[in-house]
């Protein structure tokens, strides 16, 4: 019998099923044991300031504080944290955030368990194994603009359905002012409409579906 102390890993899902499934095929190593579980983003930070796991796999859309902001502050506070996002939202403006937040890796949900226990002993030595799929969405991401915060948020209401009158009420701004920022971000998005635009939000991960559209 080996030794050495076992990988701790935590896992953070607000489904119940995928934490079940992770956990199997974690505790199915020898050298790896689950010691915590999480459903949202509070308790992510709260459990690993708690246990201080070795490896977190962490979903990156979770209910109240998202994925990305409690890596975020896990990272501020514990520099050296190992987080493995596992995701089922494959945009490239996911893993750009995901990776920008702090995390060492990405990975689908649908990932093959022997690859997942592998990225698993990988970040824990400290590499970054980042699958092929994902570093082609990362690459592409970071050689195009990034929207600006305000361009982000009208971007948001733009997919919610709203007029330019609609979202500087919203905002409060000019129309005038929602049409420039309308302006600059088509040509990063690589739009000439605001139909394409929304098509394209989608597809990057920039917006995600949380609310009925705006009739």
């Amino acid at each position: 019998m080996s030794s050495e102390p076992k990988i701790r890993v935590m896992i953070v899902d607000d489904h119940f099923m995928i934490r079940v499934g992770l956990g199997a095929i974690v505790n199915s190593q020898p050298d790896m044991a689950v010691i915590a579980e999480g459903r949202n983003g509070l308790e992510a930070i709260e459990l690993y300031d708690k246990h201080r796991p070795d490896v977190t796999l962490l979903d990156l859309r979770l209910p109240g504080l998202d994925g990305v902001k409690a890596i975020g502050e896990i990272i501020k506070k514990f520099p050296e944290a190992r987080i493995i996002v596992i995701s089922t939202y494959g945009g490239d403006e996911d893993i750009f955030r995901a990776m920008q937040a702090g995390a060492r890796t990405y990975y689908m949900k649908h990932v093959d368990g022997q690859e997942l226990v592998n990225a698993i002993r990988a970040v824990h030595v400290g590499e970054c194994p980042i699958p092929p799929d994902v570093a082609s969405r990362l690459v592409a991401r970071m050689r195009r603009s990034e929207l600006s915060p305000r361009e982000m948020e009208v971007c948001e209401l733009l997919v919610r359905g709203m007029s330019n009158k609609e979202i500087a009420n919203e905002l409060n701004i000019s129309e005038g002012t929602v049409r420039v920022h309308v302006s600059h971000l088509l040509p990063k998005l690589g739009c000439t409409d605001r139909a394409q635009a929304i098509a394209e939000a989608f597809r990057r991960g920039i917006v995600h579906v949380t609310d009925p559209p705006k009739k």
